[in-house]
């Protein structure tokens, strides 16, 4: 189980992997867990079928009540070459494999004496505008900043950190001068901005945008698009046009009784119209709501529709810059929104020793550059800068 929010943090060196994971065995230790894979699902039987990722063998679980907490994947948003050339951004070895591009890239490029292949290497672009994007070319521009005192022949000035953003701000889902504040920051810094831009296509050389131009680079994260874990819509229940499973205002799936649904992969409907964005702070709060009411469908009591009204977002910027959106669009920016922003986060782990060490980390990262070591990002698809 990762802690999301604080995966731009990995990638940027500033806190370990392990730290965000919390094992789902020290989690629920009243709960029997079991680890798998879900093959499939009979709503009919009422059973997964699951497969252990380790022994590959299969074997059939018998439910009385089915919860999907399937999540999201990421979407290249049909963009030819972005699975392929493209860097997500959802998982622990996403993040590690981020890392290791950008450390492998630095490496070259102190090497190399082609000068379109350095600049090549040491353009680094991130596509989205959104939470993701933001934070993840904060984190990036400093940890360059950090680093390039051990790379004596590269020159600061040829750094290039480029945001391509298709909408025509940053953080469009926000107030208008949530997005100025975020660009004006992130600016400051040395991101070149680029917005009103989609990507048209990617190959291992770079990324061509719809309007004819083209940005070389070895390094492209791609932090827009997510879409419902494709097995929410392969157990045959009606999904809407993204694919989520729709649900009644209490989550149950309509037509069935016993499954319901939550999160990410769920089309949760809101008074008033539309759906719940997924959004951790949304999900956080679906869990429990569901629990109270699978507890009263089992003693025959009626269930309570969700309901939620937004408390505020925030977004870290990099380098001790952060912007918060707090109750009656008020806007925090700078050194306090980042002390929030992470005292919040902090606050939001699992349990004193994860917190602790967090803690730890983000201290550290106070008094000491980020490290510099290449590790193995074992379980991604990594490649190579010449394979990429």
């Amino acid at each position: 189980m990762v802690f999301t929010p604080m995966l731009p943090e990995v990638a940027g060196g500033s806190i370990e992997p392990r730290h965000i994971v919390q094992p789902f065995r020290s989690s629920l230790r009243k709960t029997h867990f079991e680890l798998g894979e879900v093959v499939s699902a009979s709503t009919k039987r009422r059973s997964v079928e699951v497969r252990h990722p380790l022994t590959g063998q299969t074997h059939d679980v018998e439910y009385d009540c089915l919860v999907l907490a399937l999540g999201s994947t990421s979407s290249t948003m049909g963009v030819p070459g972005a699975k392929e050339h493209g860097l997500p951004l959802r998982t622990i070895a996403d993040a590690q494999h981020i890392r290791n591009r950008v450390i492998g890239a630095l490496e070259v490029a102190a090497k190399t004496p082609d000068v379109v292949e350095r600049d090549r290497l040491l353009r680094f672009v991130v596509v989205g505008g959104g939470f993701t994007g933001v934070e993840a070319a904060g984190e990036l521009r400093g940890f360059l900043h950090s680093v390039l005192r051990y790379y004596r022949t590269i020159d600061a000035r040829h750094i290039d950190v480029v945001m391509v953003q298709g909408a025509e701000r940053l953080l469009p889902h926000l107030a208008q001068k949530f997005g100025m504040c975020a660009a004006r920051s992130l600016q400051g810094r040395g991101v070149r901005i680029l917005t009103g831009e989609e990507a048209a296509s990617l190959d291992r050389d770079g990324l061509k945008l719809k309007s004819g131009k083209r940005l070389e680079s070895r390094t492209v994260i791609w932090a827009v698009g997510s879409e419902p874990a494709p097995i929410a819509k392969a157990l045959g229940l009606e999904t809407d046009k993204h694919g989520a499973v729709e649900v009644n205002p209490d989550f149950s799936v309509p037509g069935y009784s016993h499954v319901w649904a939550i999160g990410d992969c769920a089309a949760i409907p809101k008074r008033g119209g539309g759906t719940y964005a997924p959004l951790a702070q949304n999900a956080i709060r679906e869990g429990p709501h569901l629990a109270r009411n699978i507890v009263a469908a089992l003693h025959g009591k009626p269930t309570k529709p969700f309901r939620y009204r937004k408390a505020g977002q925030m977004a870290s910027l990099g380098d001790r810059q952060a912007l918060a959106q707090l109750p009656g669009n008020k806007m925090l920016t700078g050194l306090p929104a980042w002390m929030l922003w992470r005292a919040y986060y902090l606050s939001r782990l699992h349990g004193i020793n994860k917190r602790t060490r967090v803690a730890i980390d983000w201290t550290l990262s106070l008094l000491f550059p980020p490290e510099l070591a290449w590790l193995p990002s074992f379980g991604s698809t990594e490649t190579s800068l010449k394979d990429a």
